[in-house]
């Protein structure tokens, strides 16, 4: 699921489970069982009909993924953990560094809609919000036991309002005059 569609919730822990620490402390991803029984794709691409694909009904109950989910601020934590151990030049850091970018985007979209009622595009707004999380991102330590959605919303905000004062009049002009420049 991407940064689109609003993915706070990506991977699945047991209700007893806590949050880990560090990226480490997830572990190898269990595979699924044997699934038994197969049905078939009637109609749906010419070169796929007649493919196996297997019957839903037949996966155990326990071999599904748990309910309850890591959420973005987990998420975040254990990646920021990671990204501090990580070298400044090195392309796993610049990886994790996306990936938290990607993740925090939704938190960049909800600053931009207390500005929606403005006369610019919400791509622009949300652009120039996204260069806020960035710095957010690069400035934050998770050693200081603040969580990033409360260091980054002032970072967040701050560069959308520069970004209004910078495109804004400074003095209230007539519109007859703004509209001659």
């Amino acid at each position: 699921m991407s940064a689109e569609q609003g993915s706070s919730k990506v991977l699945a822990l047991a209700e007893s489970e806590t949050a880990p620490d560090s990226i480490e402390a997830l572990g190898p991803v269990e595979p699924v069982g044997p699934i038994d029984s197969v049905g078939t794709i009637d109609s749906v691409d010419g070169d796929r009909a007649g493919e196996a694909v297997p019957d839903l009904d037949a996966v155990p109950a326990q071999a599904l993924p748990a309910t309850e989910a890591i959420d973005t601020r987990t998420l975040s934590r254990s990646l920021f953990l990671r990204l501090a151990a990580l070298d400044e030049d090195s392309p796993e850091r610049a990886y994790v560094r996306d990936t938290l970018i990607e993740l925090n985007l939704p938190l960049v979209r909800y600053a931009a809609a207390r500005f929606r009622s403005r006369n610019e595009p919400m791509e622009d707004i949300v652009q120039v919000g996204t260069i806020g999380l960035i710095k957010a991102i690069d400035r934050f330590d998770c050693e200081r036991g603040v969580e990033f959605p409360t260091f980054a919303m002032p970072t967040v905000v701050g560069e959308i309002k520069r970004f209004f004062r910078d495109t804004s009049w400074s003095v209230r002009v007539p519109r007859r005059l703004q509209e001659l420049r």
